[in-house]
């Protein structure tokens, strides 16, 4: 319940900085061929995780047929908006009851998919940190002093250091939980080298975030007050925007907030930030209602048909 009642907050907060009639009218100005052409972004980006999936069922001996992986993957992303997190369970429950693929074998797969994709926003941040690293420092330093700063990061990096070797040699359940999940994840990681088609797996994680991040950049033409943005901005702007989904379900109500944030580092105006993140928001949430809520009643009908029913 916290995620959603933070949402709640976070639209009423949203909606409370800018009128709903000067949204309506962002709304009503916004070319939606840029629109239209990012959706086409996210459902290709979409579509590749469903196929990608695939190559991490081949190894154990299933070959699902990519329109329940597509559907599965939809059906997914529209269950997360009610629960977060929950369209991962239903997903791996989908392709237990229309592919035969045990529950846990298909969560297992559904984890893996997920480090890699963790990688790849951490490789975005790392990617930002270096083109934009003049821009980040500056900000901060002039947030903060240079030996404030560097006292920061030092007391930071103490701090890492400190609490790896106390879990390291802590036997507590918390400590072995933390030691599991790590484990797991450098498992996941290396199950993706183990694959035989593991080039392709890499090429369609990095088309994914590709089509992600050109998502974003593409729907900045739709409103021409922040068309000209700098790349920074749509760098931090995606990253705070990746991390607002995982704050609320499917980023309702944060996701606007995120993106004003970023772009406020800019000097760039709310108002139009703020539209498009409603803009970005809605129509990306609209496909996937529609689409997931096509998927799930699909489904059973598309695998009767298979079965001959």
């Amino acid at each position: 319940m916290i995620p959603l009642l933070l949402g709640v907050v976070l639209v009423w907060y949203s909606l409370s900085q800018i009128s709903i009639s000067k949204l309506i009218q962002y709304f009503k100005n916004a070319d939606y061929f840029w629109i239209v052409l990012g959706v086409a972004c996210g459902v290709l980006s979409h579509l590749s995780r469903a196929y990608r999936w695939l190559f991490m069922a081949e190894p154990l001996g299933y070959k699902p047929k990519l329109a329940n992986s597509f559907m599965a993957v939809y059906s997914a992303y529209l269950i997360n908006l009610t629960i977060p997190r929950a369209g991962e369970v239903a997903r791996a429950s989908i392709l237990t009851n229309y592919e035969n693929i045990p529950f846990d074998k298909g969560f297992g797969t559904i984890v893996a998919e997920r480090v890699a994709d963790t990688i790849m926003l951490l490789l975005i941040i790392g990617l930002a940190l270096i083109l934009e690293f003049e821009f980040i420092y500056e900000f901060f330093a002039n947030k903060f002093n240079s030996s404030t700063l560097i006292f920061g990061v030092l007391i930071l990096f103490g701090l890492a250091v400190l609490m790896y070797a106390l879990i390291i040699r802590s036997s507590s359940q918390v400590a072995l939980k933390i030691k599991e999940f790590i484990g797991g994840l450098v498992e996941g990681v290396l199950s993706i080298f183990k694959m035989k088609k593991k080039w392709s797996f890499i090429f369609h994680t990095i088309f994914i975030w590709v089509m992600y991040l050109f998502m974003f950049y593409i729907t900045t033409f739709a409103l021409p007050e922040i068309e000209q943005i700098p790349l920074a901005a749509i760098l931090i702007g995606f990253i705070l925007a990746s991390f607002s989904i995982a704050a609320t379900n499917g980023g309702i109500g944060s996701f606007p907030e995120a993106v004003v944030i970023a772009f406020g580092l800019f000097s760039i105006a709310e108002d139009p930030s703020r539209a498009f993140g409603w803009i970005m928001w809605s129509t990306q949430t609209l496909i996937i209602i529609i689409l997931g809520g096509v998927s799930l009643i699909y489904l059973p009908i598309y695998n009767r048909k298979k079965a001959g029913i």
